[in-house]
């Protein structure tokens, strides 16, 4: 079976699900809402497979075509230096994110590989060609669409409108029209107008998804379950209910630099073996939906998210890996490590990093 490859990164479902989610869900009010597979296109990108594109129907193309050209105006009205995506929407509680995030998760696992490793390269040249303002060009925006579009037909309906209902969920009903009033009115309807148009023709040409595999590696199995052991207790020291990272971003620098370091990570993506980061996206949706009340998984969930991760760095060249850790080391404030390690027991997140590196050491290795 063909190798295939995947955009590993949560931090993507920030950059794209702003561009594809927006329209439907923030800026058209609910009662002219039409529940649809468009509404999700971005959350999914964070956890899908990925290799050689199957053949697909041009209608997508063609349909592609006329969404960019009618949303075109309505992109370049959009304020993309805000910081409004680093605020929650509505009141929901960080558990009620998580376990929307894990319906993505498993969206974006049963798509066809090969459409998104297209998905990340349309991403990576239209993230190259933005402009000052953070507008990429109407060439580039088409072609997003277009895969984006080709990415949505290979998954069932039921996964693509069970993250379409939790996130609308969680949103509050009075962002649309504040949203709205930030725009161009007649713009953003044109859009609205065009992308059900687009959603229709999507629907329409679905696409069956090519098989992946998960690769075997005990070493990193091992590893994992080692790390898991040392790691546990500063897991659980964790308040993973709290609302600071939804109220204070910890990035320094626009959201320009911010989206530049999120390339990073489509690009390290795209350079992993898909049967391993599909693994890994169904072992983080076990481990979420397993959750506890305080939001913490079982040991052994731990583990096999431990190990999934591990399988999919080791398959990616070491200068993709380091690109990304520099690219975001760049852009996190520099208190933020002191300030997190005041919220826990310091010997328990030295154990954890100590095992950490050593599992660190054993990826690499393999």
């Amino acid at each position: 079976m063909a190798k295939s490859k995947v955009v590993p990164t949560c931090l993507v479902i920030v950059a794209i699900f702003a561009a594809s989610n927006i329209l439907t869900s923030t800026f058209v009010p609910p009662a002219r809402r039409t529940p649809g597979p468009m509404a999700t296109l971005g959350a999914a990108t964070a956890a899908a497979t990925m290799g050689a594109a199957p053949a697909f129907s041009d209608e997508i193309g063609d349909a592609a075509k006329k969404l960019a050209s009618a949303s075109y105006p309505f992109l370049k009205d959009v304020d993309w230096s805000s910081q409004l995506a680093m605020t929650n929407p509505g009141k929901a509680s960080a558990t009620e994110w998580t376990k929307a995030i894990a319906k993505a998760i498993d969206m974006g696992a049963a798509m066809d590989s090969g459409l998104l490793q297209a998905g990340a390269n349309a991403h990576h040249e239209a993230i190259g060609s933005m402009d000052a303002k953070g507008v990429t060009s109407l060439d580039k925006y088409e072609n997003v669409i277009a895969a984006l579009g080709r990415m949505i037909a290979s998954v069932p309906e039921d996964k693509v409108m069970a993250v379409y209902n939790d996130f609308g969920k969680l949103v509050d009903a009075g962002v649309p029209k504040y949203l709205m009033g930030t725009v161009n009115e007649a713009d953003a309807k044109a859009a609205y107008a065009a992308l059900m148009e687009f959603k229709d023709v999507v629907k329409a040409h679905p696409i069956t998804p090519k098989a992946v595999s998960a690769p075997a590696n005990a070493q990193i199995d091992a590893a994992a379950s080692k790390l898991a052991d040392a790691a546990y207790p500063f897991l659980k020291d964790v308040d993973w209910s709290t609302s600071v990272p939804m109220k204070t971003s910890g990035f320094s620098g626009s959201p320009q630099d911010i989206l530049k370091a999120v390339d990073k990570a489509i690009v390290m993506g795209a350079s992993m073996d898909g049967g391993a980061l599909k693994a890994a996206a169904q072992a983080h949706v076990k481990a979420i939906n397993n959750m506890d009340a305080k939001g913490v998984t079982s040991k052994e969930d731990f583990a096999a998210v431990i190990s999934g991760l591990g399988k999919a760095i080791a398959s990616a060249p070491t200068s993709k890996v380091m690109d990304v850790y520099n690219s975001f080391g760049g852009v996190v404030k520099a208190e933020v490590p002191n300030f997190l390690m005041g919220t826990v027991k310091a010997e328990d997140a030295m154990a954890a990093y100590k095992g950490l590196m050593e599992f660190k050491d054993v990826v690499k290795a393999r």
